[in-house]
């Protein structure tokens, strides 16, 4: 494979000899060294080969002796490719500006790709760099890393750690989000733990202070479930900074009314179609106005970056597509305004427990009320139900 990758590169041409003895050309081509391959015979007195370029003159030159005729079937590689653009100077000119400016465009970033972000969106993170001057069009190779890190780290101090690597054309920003340091429990405060909420206690763990219900009782909301208060055994009491976990089963009830007509699109089949390239941050449209008005439509945009031979070029078609659309007052199947109903409550539910625990089993009913479907959820939850609260003390003059 490398040999004749090879042979291409130096150019190779096609034969085809005849000659009454044509064993003389090939003892001939042995005596000067003249390599050749892919022979096949045609007949006793024929036969084609391949041989370079510079083994072609020469034996054109020695043939003349042997009395036999050389007939050019095809030429290959490429310096018969690059003749043919010898009377085409403006092509020529083209490709060679052409290669000098993807040689020069490599030095410049002209995307970026970042990785390792989650709560920090990727907007502020090209914004902070965009501040330190790496953007779009910057000089790749005259990167301060640290001085760079340093800079941003300051600017967003959601993230711990950052780095900049320029790989050809494209920028790839690695950071790491700082993680958010866990809230210091307060122990010096007298407090209680009272129920946030009504449940049945399943486990009470007191870390400071004394339980004031066992497992297995009811309690409602407000209701005290550890006490900092600590009676001595000698004389009075002490009081508490009390904490600790109360785990019981909760039970949530909530509803949503669906209207049972909803407003759907139906698209009528008309489109609208713009195009624009964008260079960099410069965008060149090609139509001279795209506002619509008075008319309702969807906008689709797709965006195509372009590259050549594995190399980012600062160039993308931008193409968005408007479909217009009417709306019109349908009926909502109950069926599905309880299924939407459903999905409503148990999103609203999930948020509402989520901090504190999980649902443990669920139940959803409907009634239909005039023209709206009323949807309850009722579920049944495991989770936290300790609140912390102060204990107000007076002061006393001695």
């Amino acid at each position: 494979m490398m040999t004749g990758l090879l042979n291409r590169l130096r150019g190779q041409v096609r034969l085809r000899v005849e000659c009454p003895f044509p064993e003389r050309v090939l003892n001939l081509c042995g005596a000067r060294e003249l390599a050749f391959w892919d022979l096949r015979w045609e007949s006793a007195t024929a036969f084609t080969c391949r041989v370079s370029r510079r083994d072609y003159r020469t034996l054109r030159q020695v043939s003349e002796k042997l009395e036999c005729v050389l007939t050019v079937v095809g030429r290959e590689g490429a310096p018969f490719f690059l003749m043919r653009f010898r009377h085409r100077q403006a092509l020529v000119t083209g490709l060679v500006g052409c290669g000098l400016a993807l040689l020069v465009g490599s030095f410049f970033i002209w995307d970026f790709e970042i990785e390792g972000n989650e709560a920090v969106p990727e907007e502020e993170i090209l914004r902070a760099l965009e501040r330190q001057g790496v953007r779009i069009g910057s000089f790749g190779m005259s990167l301060d890393g640290e001085a760079l890190r340093n800079q941003v780290l300051l600017d967003i101090p959601e993230l711990c750690w950052l780095s900049v690597n320029v790989s050809g054309c494209r920028a790839y920003v690695q950071v790491r989000e700082r993680v958010p340091v866990p809230e210091m429990l307060d122990g010096a405060t007298p407090s209680n733990v009272v129920a946030r909420r009504d449940g049945l206690v399943m486990e009470v763990r007191a870390r400071n202070g004394r339980a004031a219900v066992p497992a297995g009782t009811a309690v409602t909301e407000g209701q005290l479930l550890i006490s900092g208060v600590e009676d001595l055994d000698t004389f009075g009491a002490r009081v508490l900074a009390g904490n600790g976990s109360v785990k019981a089963r909760t039970w949530h009830t909530l509803t949503t009314r669906i209207p049972l007509t909803v407003r759907e699109k139906r698209y009528t089949g008309q489109e609208k179609t713009f195009f624009s390239l964008v260079f960099g941050k410069h965008r060149v449209k090609f139509f001279a106005n795209s506002s619509i008005r008075g008319a309702n439509y969807d906008k689709i945009t797709k965006r195509s970056s372009w590259s050549l031979l594995g190399v980012a070029l600062p160039v993308t078609l931008v193409r968005e597509t408007c479909r217009f659309y009417e709306t019109a007052e349908v009926p909502l199947d109950p069926v599905r305004a309880e299924q939407l109903g459903e999905r409503v409550l148990t999103g609203q539910l999930r948020e509402e427990v989520a901090p504190y625990g999980a649902v443990t089993s669920t139940l959803c009913t409907s009634r239909q009320t005039g023209n709206a479907l009323t949807v309850t959820l009722r579920a049944e939850c495991m989770e936290e139900i300790g609140e912390r609260v102060p204990i107000l003390l007076e002061n006393t003059d001695p």
